[in-house]
């Protein structure tokens, strides 16, 4: 897993988040793909902007005592869709 106090995650320049009123969910939409959001997901992609990091993510998401609850989520969300070619 990437270092969640140096890694930068961002989506590429073609990804766009939208709201899929068909569905009546958040989604995700790249080149010949879509990926359907849930949860906070959305919330997570939108500070993945290339400047913050994992650990800037996570504490702008929550409030330090919640900050360790879910880093691990934040980071393995994060880490499966850089392996699945989304994520830079």
């Amino acid at each position: 897993m990437p270092d969640p106090s140096t890694w930068r995650p961002r989506l590429p320049p073609a990804a766009r988040l939208r709201h899929d009123q068909v569905r009546e969910t958040d989604v995700l939409l790249l080149p010949e793909r879509v990926v359907v959001l849930h949860g906070s997901a959305r919330a997570v992609l939108e500070l993945a902007d290339g400047d913050r990091t994992v650990d800037d993510i996570v504490a702008a998401l929550a409030p330090p005592p919640a900050q360790d609850t879910i880093r691990d989520d934040v980071l393995s969300f994060l880490t499966a869709l850089r392996t699945e070619g989304v994520l830079r």
